[in-house]
Order: structure tokens, then C-alpha cells, then sequence
């Protein structure tokens, strides 16, 4: 007696396997959250950035910080200087250095522009985000303003108030719902 066949030659698709978020650009690959809280953010701008191969894959697996990081403009062209990347975990002995400078990519005007608002006193670059935009690695780059110590404590009354204000308000509409 002849064997059935069991298995069909129609192939069923594959879901395709979720891409990671921040290398999708869903999510920020780092955000420096001092920034809000030491600087008055004035003005944002983008700025992709020129990168080595492995800083690339270390951004993808979350391994850049911006803490003490700035952006300098000299000669014409903008720089961002102490962003820390890791170590690229497959890398080998052409692995990159983790904090040196990297060259910014701005259009002539935006440097101009930026060198100007910089050159006014306490004021200064500060990068906020690195993320990716259509598989590029972008910065987003603020002219910010230095805080004194009233202005920091009065930011954090303010965030006191409204954290305050939003349990006030989830606890109220909780007991009405019961």
C-alpha cells in the first residue's frame, strides 16, 4: 500500500521577527536627562553624526550616554565632545575609543546660526538625545542656558505639584468608579 503524503509543498509565511525598538527608531537609543534639569533648553536642532562602524552597533545595543556631554563648534564645523559609547561587545582590537570627539553633520547655515547663539554668554550646546532616524544615527542638539540652584529647586517644586496633582486625581476618579 502506497504512503500518504503528511506534509503540504505550500509553504505558510514566517511572521517576520520584531525589529528592536531603538534600531527601528521607536524608541531613543540614550536621552540625557540631566539636561532638562541643569540647563534651560532654548533651541533644538538635529545633527546626524559621523560614527565608526562598531559605534553603531554599540548604539543599537544601548550603550551610549550623554551625562557630561557637549557640542563645541570650531572652525566652522560642530563637534560633540565626552558622549561615552561602549565597547561594541563583538568588536575586536579595531574597536573604537569610547569617549573620543565625533564630528557633527550640520548644514552651513545651522552651524553659523548655532556658532552665534554660543557665543553669547552662559550659553552653551548640550545634546539631549541620540536616536535613529531611517537606520542613520541622529543627535538632537539644544542651545541651553546654565540653571542657578532657585531655578533647579523651583523646576523640582513644579514637578512635585503637578506628580501631586495627577495622584489627586487618579485617587478621585478610582473611588468614583467603585
Amino acid at each position: 500500500m502506497p504512503r500518504q503524503a503528511t506534509h503540504s509543498n505550500i509553504q505558510t509565511p514566517r511572521k517576520p521577527k520584531p525589529r528592536d525598538p531603538v534600531a527601528a527608531g521607536d524608541r531613543d537609543a540614550s536621552v540625557n536627562r540631566s539636561a532638562s534639569f541643569n540647563y534651560f533648553l532654548l533651541e533644538k536642532f538635529e545633527a546626524g553624526v559621523a560614527l565608526r562602524g562598531t559605534e553603531v552597533k554599540s548604539i543599537r545595543e544601548g550603550k551610549a550616554n550623554l551625562k557630561d556631554s557637549y557640542g563645541i563648534i570650531k572652525d566652522g564645523e560642530a563637534f560633540l565632545l565626552n558622549a561615552h559609547i561602549g565597547p561594541y561587545s563583538h568588536g575586536n582590537s579595531l574597536n573604537h575609543e569610547s569617549l573620543r570627539t565625533r564630528k557633527l553633520l550640520l548644514h552651513r547655515e545651522q552651524i553659523r546660526k548655532l556658532s552665534g547663539q554660543t557665543q553669547i554668554k552662559g550659553h552653551t550646546l548640550i545634546p539631549t538625545r541620540i536616536y535613529f532616524r531611517n537606520g542613520k544615527v541622529k543627535c538632537e542638539l539644544a542651545v541651553a542656558k546654565g540653571k542657578q540652584d532657585w531655578d533647579k529647586r523651583e523646576t523640582e517644586r513644579r514637578r512635585e505639584a503637578d506628580r501631586e496633582a495627577r495622584a489627586a486625581i487618579a485617587h478621585s476618579q478610582g473611588k468614583r468608579g467603585r
